[in-house]
């Protein structure tokens, strides 16, 4: 590798979707990680993690020549979204109110990693199916003792990242003490391409709108609660721990989708507000390696994806004279997203520090305010508009 090339640490859809861009522009490109194979799932039978994908994230895959790779059969258009408050409160929107097709699109993780694989693939990029392990004078070791030297290194590790620890990328953390619970669900009412959610105080609940299946109609669960009160329901036995889940669910949801009944492995993740410096010398990154968000607005990948297409904008733009790793090239790469990224941060932050809070004049404002803005059709225009970013 030269000091013009480009090596993309990290196969998920971050790194897959970085290393796709920088080749279609023409960069020399490599990919370092795990080469797991990813085909198409049998029928009836959905991958655990499904995303929101928002206008601008479609448009952008839309760009790189794979959404219309994805099976459309597996695509849930988002029509509209009900929220639901902790008293009352209630805000309904819609596509149409924005002149729009759809809020989002509901899609596997495996099927957008299947297509990005396959089109990675077509371009014949170098892939070194190896662990990072360490960097030496901006020289890149991996466990099998290859060693790379590119001109830039793109961390879309996740949020773990080696490369953000090895480059010292500076990165703060808050864990929220809750954890995310996620599963698929049979439900007795049809969903109607609505996605649903209710906050309750203590929790979040969200049902996302999936195909139907042969047992009948399907929503996604993504359930963050108190570490203690998710942990005790991983505990449990299975039969005992879905007994359980499908009676809170009834009551939570007050039936809104009837009959809710597990139909899929339970998984939990935690939770945490995460945030970095995002480039060292040589060094940028990317998703989950350069910040996390609470999940209540399923807006995580998106900000990921906005990442990589601000980075490949920000290399395509750079002068001529500029190496892929110059360090002022780099600085307006964090430039341009520390705007977006705050403000997401603190508004998914700040919802959740609303909804938790206790006191009895804020849970009555929170109501009325959504109560105000769900009549008043301007500002949800505005609210669908953001989303679609």
């Amino acid at each position: 590798m030269n000091k013009e090339s480009v090596l993309v640490c990290g196969t998920g859809i971050a790194g897959l979707s970085a290393a796709l861009g920088l080749a279609r522009a023409g960069a020399d490109v490599a990919l370092l990680g795990p080469r797991a194979a990813a085909s198409a799932a049998a029928a009836d039978i959905y991958c655990p993690r499904v995303y929101a994908i928002s206008a601008s994230s479609q448009a952008f895959l839309c760009g790189l020549g794979v959404w219309d790779m994805m099976d459309a059969r597996r695509i849930t258009p988002v029509e509209a979204m009900e929220v639901y408050g902790d008293g009352g409160g209630a805000l309904h929107l819609n596509a149409w109110q924005a002149a729009q097709t759809a809020l989002a699109w509901i899609v596997e993780s495996s099927e957008m990693e299947r297509v990005l694989q396959q089109a990675v693939q077509v371009f014949g990029l170098a892939w070194h199916a190896e662990k990072f392990q360490r960097l030496e004078s901006k020289a890149v070791l991996t466990d099998s003792g290859r060693t790379l030297q590119p001109g830039l290194l793109v961390g879309a590790d996740g949020a773990r990242s080696p490369v953000r620890e090895a480059a010292g990328i500076s990165h703060d953390t808050r864990a929220y003490g809750d954890t995310g619970l996620v599963v698929h669900l049979t439900a007795e009412l049809p969903h109607q391409n609505a996605a649903l959610q209710w906050f309750t105080g203590d929790s979040i609940l969200a049902l996302l709108p999936l195909p139907d299946t042969a047992d009948g109609h399907q929503v996604s669960m993504v359930w963050s609660m108190p570490d203690a009160l998710a942990n005790e329901l991983m505990a449990l036995p299975e039969a005992e721990r879905n007994a359980r889940l499908e009676s809170r669910l009834a009551m939570t949801s007050g039936g809104r989708l009837g009959r809710l009944t597990v139909r899929s492995p339970l998984f939990g993740f935690p939770l945490y507000l995460e945030k970095s410096a995002m480039i060292a010398p040589g060094v940028a990154l990317v998703g989950d390696a350069a910040h996390r968000v609470h999940p209540l607005a399923g807006q995580g990948l998106n900000l990921g994806l906005a990442d990589v297409e601000e980075l490949l904008r920000i290399l395509a733009a750079r002068e001529g004279y500029r190496p892929v790793g110059d360090m002022r090239v780099l600085r307006r790469y964090r430039r341009a997203r520390a705007e977006a990224i705050l403000a997401m941060s603190a508004a998914t932050d700040g919802l959740h520090r609303l909804f938790a809070a206790q006191a009895a004049p804020v849970a009555w404002a929170r109501n009325a305010g959504m109560h105000w803005v769900d009549r008043l059709p301007f500002v949800k225009q505005l609210l669908i508009g953001a989303a679609a970013r």
